[in-house]
């Protein structure tokens, strides 16, 4: 038998609505469906209107067989024939008027969950990202908040409509014939259990094909970003055995559960027309035995077709929402992921003159269930006005420092200071416009090298973005392409070489102007004379304020004013680097 998916959000296996009840996470997603409350019930009601006209129908041909055509009265005829015209003419009408605004609030309403879902995902943290496939971040951010949608707003409209319309219906049925309703009730009850019988196994299925459907979206996501490894190796085929593979089980398991889906629909279907039958035979017997009229039995089961409809739609219903709970589920898997920090709730400024020194005291930090601490009482000041060099082994908590710096995280104890302000009390994002980080593996999205510079500071003037590119060097390589800095760098900057890319970032860290630069690796991939000139250029514009160097270069360090060793968490001082000193 195979096992169930595990959520790879949860490595117990279980989310954590599963234990503590899906109430609040119905309560969440009321609160997007509220603020349109007047739309749906605007919609609402106009559903109900075409249902009483479509409900009239059978109605009139009930006369229009009896009083017109069994009673051979042409005018009757022509009179019922053009008020069952004007009928379906205003339910078509109406219809259409329904479902533009259907269609508008249920977009918005989807709308609003994802951005809420993505926005969420933006406050979460580095490591979050580090032990979940993007595909599967995909997967719910699309298919399960798309389910979880489509029943909070299907699933209420079809509610309310499917028991109005039923209600309606078998009103009209039983004024026609009650013997003939009640034998067509007595097939609920069958229906109802077979359907709670079959609960689990819907929602089991579900669960399986969204898992299935995360692996093949991360595959995907994965093999593209990797595809220039893929072929310096020779991988191809293994990859796309690897992407049949994934295509098996995702094929397999979306034939049981559509198959799943078929019998839980099409058993209570074949009981319908087993009780639509036996209505037949015993209304038959009784048009023969003049116990019911001819016209009375046509219009009956008319409203038995039509009734069928609402039925099925609220028995699906009872499994729909199984499927939903089981989206819901993926998606407040995330929602109930936290933030590594929090924003305050009132800001403090920083002072006037901020010329950006970052003071360290005692500073301790552990990543979530690691038992030994990556910074160990960690105490330096990066001064203003100053150059300030890092250097140590590869995992020893440069990142890391950098990290709680750009308050990705939180120190577990002590504080980091900026200006003489804790940088839990500023505003998180003019916090991070004031220190900007230059990484080693540069991040460029897609479009021109011109958006990509200016993505840090979209209200930059061309002229500043274009100093900015001067500064580091961008105008060598921008100038002399076609487009010039209108030209496309491609998805993650993959029409650039690494060089490239990494001037780009240099220039928008510049051209947001913080007070603090932090340069991690920044110009690895950067010929030594043209890294010196962009260190000229930097040294220059950030004369007055705060500069941190990361590398393992000599040559990147010359001219830092100190230089910290950084070992087993904490930070050692070293003797600063003339031109023609190197590192041990």
């Amino acid at each position: 038998m195979k096992a169930s998916p595990v959520d790879p959000l949860n490595a117990d296996g279980a989310t954590p609505r599963e234990a503590a009840g899906l109430r609040p996470a119905w309560r969440w997603l009321a609160g997007f469906v509220r603020p349109y409350a007047a739309r749906l019930a605007a919609v609402l009601m106009l559903s109900v209107l075409g249902t009483g006209l479509a409900l009239a129908q059978p109605y009139i041909t009930r006369y229009l067989i009896d009083d017109g055509l069994l009673a051979g009265r042409m005018d009757v005829i022509l009179v019922l024939c053009a008020v069952l015209v004007a009928t379906a003419a205003t339910g078509a009408l109406l219809t259409g008027l329904n479902r533009w605004q259907y269609v508008d609030a249920s977009a918005r309403i989807l709308f609003a969950l994802r951005e809420a879902v993505y926005a969420h995902l933006q406050r979460l943290s580095p490591t979050f990202y580090s032990r979940v496939r993007g595909g599967d971040v995909m997967q719910r951010l699309d298919g399960d908040v798309g389910e979880v949608q489509r029943f909070a707003v299907d699933g209420l409209l079809a509610l309310v409509n499917g028991v109005i319309a039923l209600t309606g219906t078998l009103i009209l049925m039983v004024t026609l014939s009650w013997q003939l309703s009640l034998l067509a009730l007595l097939v609920l009850p069958a229906q109802l259990l077979f359907l709670r019988h079959m609960r689990p196994r819907v929602e089991s299925r579900t669960r399986e094909v969204r898992e299935r459907a995360s692996d093949l979206s991360s595959f995907i996501v994965e093999a593209l970003a990797a595809m220039k490894l893929v072929q310096s190796v020779g991988a191809e085929h293994r990859q796309s055995e690897r992407l049949r593979e994934l295509h098996g089980e995702y094929r397999d398991d979306l034939l049981r559960q559509q198959m799943t889906g078929y019998v839980t629909t099409a058993v209570p279907g074949l009981m319908t027309v087993a009780s639509t039958a036996l209505v037949f035979v015993i209304g038959g017997w009784m048009v023969i035995e003049g116990a019911l009229s001819l016209g009375a039995l046509v219009a009956f089961s008319i409203y038995l077709a039509r009734a069928s409809g609402p039925v099925q739609t609220l028995l699906g219903l009872y499994v729909a929402v199984r499927r939903a709970m089981v989206s819901l589920e993926r998606v407040m898997a995330i929602m109930d992921a936290p933030p590594a920090v929090s924003v305050p709730a009132t800001p403090r400024p920083l002072p006037a003159g901020a010329a950006g020194e970052v003071v360290l005291e005692q500073v301790s930090f552990a990543y979530a269930g690691s038992a030994q601490p990556v910074l160990r009482d960690l105490s330096a000041a990066f001064s203003s006005g100053r150059k300030t060099g890092l250097v140590g082994a590869s995992g020893v908590g440069k990142s890391t420092l950098i990290d709680l710096m750009h308050r990705h995280y939180d120190p577990d104890s002590g504080r980091i200071l900026l200006d003489g302000v804790d940088l839990r009390a500023l505003d998180l994002a003019e916090l991070r416009r004031r220190i900007a980080v230059v990484a080693q593996d540069t991040v460029l999205l897609t479009g021109s090298i011109i958006d990509n510079i200016r993505y840090a500071a979209p209200w930059a003037e061309e002229d500043g973005v274009l100093q900015a590119a001067r500064s580091a060097r961008v105008d060598e390589f921008a100038e002399r392409l076609p487009d010039g800095y209108h030209s496309q760098v491609g998805s993650g900057g993959a029409a650039l070489s690494g060089g490239q890319r990494q001037r780009i970032a240099i220039a928008r860290a510049l051209l947001q102007d913080p007070l603090v630069l932090i340069l991690d690796e920044a110009t690895a991939a950067i010929d030594l004379e043209t890294e010196s000139s962009i260190g000229r250029a930097i040294d220059a514009l950030f004369a007055d304020r705060t500069r941190i160097v990361i590398s393992h270069r000599a040559e990147t360090l010359a001219g830092a004013d100190a230089i910290f060793d950084m070992n087993d968490g904490r930070l050692e001082p070293r003797a600063p680097l003339g031109p023609a000193r190197s590192l041990p």
